[in-house]
Parts: structure tokens; C-alpha cells; sequence
């Protein structure tokens, strides 16, 4: 059985749990299953109202193989300005330390709220 996944390989994803958001590049939807192979971009985690979030670089982390059901089309107004902050790097408020933590962290939370899309 063939999935059809609107999503093309380089699209930048969003994967949102908790206002907590997951950037991340299309490697290659899955034909087989409704999931797609990312590689992740930035985990933005929103601050207090009026304060820049809390950006983590996830450039050097691992991929997922993600279930489409949980992910959506960024948008270019919401990624640019963080993508040119990530690719800037001067006074940048990206967080070097505790990436790996911080993603694995968030994909337990995901898998924890939403135990029925990973199965099967």
C-alpha cells in the first residue's frame, strides 16, 4: 500500500506539541507508511510575551522518521526570521548546550500525547 504525503523533499516542517515547535527539512517521505525521514533544523521553545524564544540547533542531531499526521507546512513568515538567526550567528540567542536533551525531551512528550499515531 502506497501513502501520498503532500510533502516534498527541502519543504521545512513544523512538528508542534505544547507551543513548543519543531523545525525541521523534508529528507524523504515514506511511501509505504504515512511518515516522513526529517532532519531537524531548530527547536523553538516560546519565553514570556515580549521576549525572544529559546531556539536550540539541532543541525547536528539525528533524523526521524516523524508520522505526517503530526506535522504541518511552516510558514515562511514564522521560519525565515528563525532560519536567519540559526544561519546568522551573531548574538545569537541559540542555546548550544543540552540540544539532544532538549529534542528528546520534546519527542517523548509527542510520543506520550499521541501514542496511537506510532502504532502500527
Amino acid at each position: 500500500m502506497d501513502f501520498e504525503s503532500d510533502f516534498q523533499p527541502r519543504q521545512i516542517v513544523c512538528l508542534e506539541h505544547a507551543r513548543v515547535c519543531l523545525y525541521a527539512e523534508v529528507v524523504q517521505p515514506l511511501e509505504s507508511r504515512p511518515m516522513c525521514w526529517v532532519r531537524p533544523l531548530l527547536l523553538a521553545i516560546p519565553s514570556a510575551p515580549g521576549s525572544q524564544a529559546q531556539m536550540y540547533d539541532l543541525r547536528q542531531d539525528a533524523d526521524l522518521i516523524w508520522p505526517t499526521a503530526l506535522m504541518r507546512s511552516a510558514l515562511d513568515t514564522e521560519v525565515l526570521p528563525l532560519l536567519c538567526v540559526l544561519y546568522q550567528n551573531k548574538s545569537c540567542p541559540i542555546l548550544p548546550a543540552s540540544t539532544h536533551q532538549q529534542l528528546m525531551q520534546f519527542v517523548t512528550q509527542v510520543w506520550q500525547a499521541y501514542p496511537q499515531v506510532f502504532q502500527g
